[in-house]
């Protein structure tokens, strides 16, 4: 091989060694090894440096051959000293020495990071501070107090169920909040609130059940005008775009549908409480229910509950009328507690005790859907296409479903969910106009249920598409940092559909929701069971994704190849962005926290930047994520070397400032 071969092979295998990730030339000492990252000025400067003095010194060797290799007249050697020059000293501080102030600590800025998602956490939460009502508040007060159970490792679908059923208006859901603890079921002086079944867990010395709300019961014979009345239902908010006739058909079939809910609460429970109000004294409408009680499940635990007896002396008295029943009358009052502890003595004397066991497999954790949406666009027919049953109502009258209904469902591939339908989310503005407390509070569970979730399945109506409603909705799961999909019920109502129709439609989503723009998409038709599968198999893969944590050395590494490939902007004064280091500190969301030495000098573009590269290179399908930055002191030269040392065995004084990228 001849003398300028073997210098041109030299030199291409030096160059191809270089790249602007990889700024240490193989023909020098590597400096020493440290955790850190360095913006692309100083990369590419270095780079820019080890490459001009490798040039330069083979340019000695090969200098008679100069025209063939590098064109003849030099130019790109002297563009590498000027890039050089300009990028390794752009406001005359940087010096070649200053790389060692830099040295990373890194359990410190784990801690650090640790610290910045605590910061960030409470801050949000007090951004999304959702206002209980006034009742909850004051109904809160001096409830059982929930412990940790006796019982462990058991699945709610083994244990035995007491199912709270009576007249509409008794105090059912206020006994249902006295015996879970909390305020999971909506309690307003109005009948009819309840409507679907609402499961809670609760517990009573060593025996642990699960309580059943259900609906009012009316089996009496009234006219459709007095069942409306009695069970509040109306046909006018919010169904403008109903016909008459619907309405009408929907109202008729609304107390069937509740009645039906009731039953199957009844049929699957081991006891019954039988929930009358001591203050309206004996009715028609009891009397027939105890008869139905009394005819069919005279083989079950029947409790005969009187309730809103506060007064314990006025409580025997109001009792003593329900004798004649056939059942043992217990006064309770289910606001103030009084009588709770002996019906939970007769509850727990008609169950059969669980005993724990690893047998029974336990439930670690279980990812919660929570299923939202305007009204009417589908959300309890996907809950009902699911599960395969009628778990919930499904009707065209608007706010049907009131309370957050959770649901058990395991997946075609054995995983565990928990569904949890919500009411329909109508603007504030909607609400606040009509007035109706039960409504607002509907709303509120339905926040609720986004905030307790793990993946969101925001429903829209195929003909309505996207809607300002829907985006503020959408702008609430990102800011509550849920995995979210898109599922775009009614599918089969386009008329006219082709290959290309779900693109288009996709597109048109795409650009009205962008906020959501990492959401993926899925088509569906819950009434006729289509495709409402992949809905379970999509979020499951949103899951996954949102629990994926990657390793610092793959993360650091993603970072730097980001910040080689385009560097943060500089300022007038000629200042860049340095990024010292990177970590997640979490997962569900994803959270990422960047120490650079200014925050300021990171704008919104590049952060959003950052935030495209981390998806495209680590996926993140369906999830958002949370890009934190912390700003670091730089440490001044006249600090000599102690501080030095300092700098290199303890962190370096950070400003405490959060930044969140879009």
């Amino acid at each position: 091989m001849s003398f300028i071969d073997s210098c041109t092979a030299s030199l291409s295998k030096t160059l191809s060694l270089l790249s602007p990730i990889s700024t240490v030339s193989p023909s020098f000492p590597s400096p020493p090894p440290r955790f850190s990252l360095y913006n692309s000025s100083h990369s590419l400067s270095t780079a820019h440096i080890d490459r001009h003095r490798l040039l330069s010194r083979l340019s000695r060797v090969s200098r008679p051959f100069s025209g063939e290799i590098f064109g003849g007249n030099g130019s790109e050697e002297e563009e590498f000293e000027e890039d050089a020059q300009e990028i390794e000293d752009p406001d005359g501080v940087e010096e070649e020495g200053d790389d060692e102030t830099h040295a990373i600590d890194v359990e410190a800025l784990e801690e650090e990071a640790k610290l910045a998602v605590r910061e960030y956490s409470v801050s949000l939460s007090r951004d999304l501070i959702i206002e209980d009502e006034t009742n909850d508040q004051k109904g809160s007060r001096g409830r059982q107090t929930k412990h940790k159970s006796v019982t462990k490792n058991i699945p709610d679908s083994l244990l035995p169920k007491v199912a709270i059923v009576g007249r509409p208006n008794v105090g059912k859901s206020a006994l249902f909040n006295r015996l879970v603890g909390g305020n999971k079921a909506i309690v307003v002086d109005e009948p009819g609130v309840t409507r679907d079944r609402l499961y809670g867990r609760s517990f009573w010395g060593d025996y642990e059940f699960m309580v059943v709300d259900t609906g009012g019961v009316i089996r009496i014979s009234k006219s459709q005008t007095d069942v409306m009345e009695e069970l509040a239902i109306t046909t006018t908010i919010g169904m403008e775009g109903i016909p008459l006739a619907t309405r009408e058909a929907a109202a008729a079939r609304m107390p069937s549908m509740i009645e039906r809910q009731a039953t199957v609460a009844v049929e699957e429970s081991s006891v019954i409480i039988f929930l009358v109000d001591g203050q309206a004294g004996l009715t028609a409408a009891d009397m027939e229910i105890a008869d139905w009680l009394r005819k069919n499940y005279s083989h079950k635990c029947i409790i005969l509950a009187v309730n809103k007896c506060e007064s314990p002396r006025k409580g025997v008295m109001q009792a003593s009328e329900f004798w004649s029943f056939g059942f043992q009358p217990l006064p309770i009052s289910a606001l103030s507690g009084t009588g709770t502890g002996e019906l939970l003595d007769l509850v727990c004397s008609g169950l059969r005790k669980i005993e724990g066991s690893e047998n029974l497999g336990g439930e670690n954790y279980v990812p919660a859907i929570a299923i939202v949406g305007r009204p009417n666009v589908g959300k309890s027919s996907i809950l009902n296409a699911l599960v395969g049953e009628d778990r919930t109502i499904v009707s065209p009258i608007s706010g049907t479903t009131r309370d957050a209904i959770d649901t058990e469902f395991t997946g075609p591939d054995g995983q565990k969910f928990r569904l949890i339908d919500t009411a329909g989310i109508r603007r504030r503005a909607s609400v606040a106009s009509s007035g109706s407390m039960t409504e607002a509070l509907s709303v509120n569970r339905a926040f609720r249920a986004i905030r307790r979730s793990d993946v969101v399945a925001l429903v829209i109506e195929a003909m309505a598409c996207i809607t300002e409603q829907d985006w503020r909705i959408a702008e609430r799961i990102e800011r509550e940092g849920k995995g979210c999909l898109i599922v775009v019920n009614k599918w089969d109502t386009i008329p006219n559909k082709n290959q290309q129709s779900s693109t288009y439609y996709e597109q048109d989503v795409r650009e009205k929701l962008r906020i959501l723009g990492w959401a993926p998409i899925v088509y569906s038709t819950a009434l006729a069971g289509h495709s409402v599968e992949k809905i379970i198999v999509a979020a499951s893969i949103v899951e996954k994704e949102r629990s994926t944590r990657l390793c610092t050395s793959i993360l650091n590494q993603v970072v730097q190849e980001a910040v080689a490939f385009k560097s943060p902007p500089r300022t007038r004064g000629g200042k860049r962005g340095r990024v010292y280091y990177c970590t997640q500190a979490a997962i569900r969301p994803p959270t990422f926290v960047f120490f650079v030495n200014d925050t300021k000098l990171f704008p919104e573009t590049y952060r959003r930047y950052m935030e495209k590269q981390l998806r495209s290179d680590a996926g993140f399908s369906g999830t958002p994520i949370r890009l934190l930055w912390r700003s670091r002191r730089k440490m001044t030269k006249d600090s000599g070397k102690a501080s030095t040392r300092r700098a290199q065995s303890n962190l370096s004084p950070w400003d405490g400032k959060l930044a969140k990228a879009t």
